[in-house]
């Protein structure tokens, strides 16, 4: 559910998800949480836009939830970085005027990034060929932008199909694959402060970290600085090729990167099962004192939640602070709470980002 755009109301509905935040751990004796804000405008990095014909004409269109019929016609999205905006304009005028770039253009994805890259994809309803790659050529060099196109199983990729984005974390730069269809997080600003908050709280430790859905390593490379070693998972394919790459552009060479699920992982650390994805690696040579946690909307399962609270300290990033909330209801018998933020990742909606530091009571 969205709430009205309007920078002037940020302030207030930034102090109501605060109020939310603070009443959902009330229960847990959570301290103050601290409050990590967006900046009002401009903050998406990535958006999409179904085009909606006029008289033969394309728009950019946007829809409400659940409703495909009624299109809200866009020229601009101001919640949407400075450079999708700066794209829109030319880059459907483009698709305007070469029927081999606009016939049966029907999505435009954009992914753009804090270091100023971007990375555009056309959808079409009709199957690509060579003859498409001369004008989209011409126009990825126009535009200073990387371009993709997409049918119904093919993807065509003129020079990479990724950005590098750079993120401040701590005084230090860390450079990121970000690839097309891959997961990233949406609010680059308010990125860099989770990361910085999270390797605060991490602090400096002589023992290792586990962390579950690493992702393409946002979180692993920073706190990769505050541990012996980190073993890192992560079941998604093109999510661990991402975080392989991150991790040797990076120079990092204390982490392990294993492609289990969680509960595969927990079948591992509680000898249940051997998989061969785990061959070479020697679960004995490691001790782990904390485990990092940033998990799907549904938060941990009861498998998961049970290996977490056998760590001395739990590290747990939630995009859904009530199925935290009822994990918090399990780990607070075992753990109390130390820290807690909120990072308003998403600005004029419901959805809320928050963090806890948990340490064994």
């Amino acid at each position: 559910m969205g709430l009205a755009f309007d920078p002037a109301n940020y302030d207030a509905q930034l102090a109501d998800k605060r109020a939310r935040l603070i009443n959902l751990l009330a229960p847990f004796q959570a301290p103050e949480p601290e409050v990590f804000a967006s900046a009002p405008e401009h903050f998406r990095l990535r958006a999409e836009f179904r085009l909606w014909y006029e008289q033969g004409q394309p728009h950019y269109a946007m829809f409400e939830q659940g409703d495909k019929r009624k299109a809200v016609l866009i020229d601009q999205l101001p919640i949407a970085s400075q450079r999708i905006n700066d794209l829109m304009k030319p880059l459907l005028d483009a698709c305007k005027a070469d029927p081999l770039l606009g016939r049966k253009l029907f999505q435009v994805e954009f992914l753009t990034t804090l270091s100023g890259e971007a990375l555009v994809t056309l959808c079409y309803h009709r199957p690509l060929d060579d003859d498409w790659d001369a004008p989209a050529a011409a126009l990825a060099k126009a535009l200073n932008i990387e371009l993709i196109g997409r049918s119904r199983g093919r993807k065509r990729v003129l020079e990479r199909d990724y950005v590098v984005e750079e993120l401040q974390v701590a005084g230090k730069p860390w450079r990121y694959q970000q690839i097309e269809g891959g997961f990233t997080q949406p609010n680059g600003g308010v990125n860099q402060h989770m990361l910085s908050w999270a390797l605060n709280a991490a602090g400096e430790n002589t023992d290792d970290l586990l962390e579950l859905y690493c992702g393409n390593g946002n979180f692993t490379l920073p706190l990769s600085t505050r541990f012996r070693k980190v073993m890192a998972t992560e079941l998604s394919k093109s999510s661990v090729r991402s975080a392989v790459a991150n991790l040797e552009m990076n120079r990092v060479d204390n982490v392990t990167l294993v492609r289990l699920a969680s509960e595969e992982v927990t079948q591992a650390l509680t000898g249940v099962r051997e998989f061969r994805r785990l061959q070479g690696i020697d679960l004995g040579d490691f001790n782990f004192g904390t485990v990092f946690v940033d998990p799907p909307r549904a938060g941990l399962d009861a498998a998961t939640l049970e290996l977490v609270k056998g760590y001395e300290r739990i590290l747990y990033i939630s995009c859904n602070p009530e199925t935290l909330a009822q994990n918090l209801d399990e780990l607070t018998k075992t753990h109390r709470i130390t820290r807690c933020a909120l990072f308003d990742q998403f600005p004029y909606s419901h959805h809320m980002e928050s963090g806890v530091l948990l340490e064994r009571r």
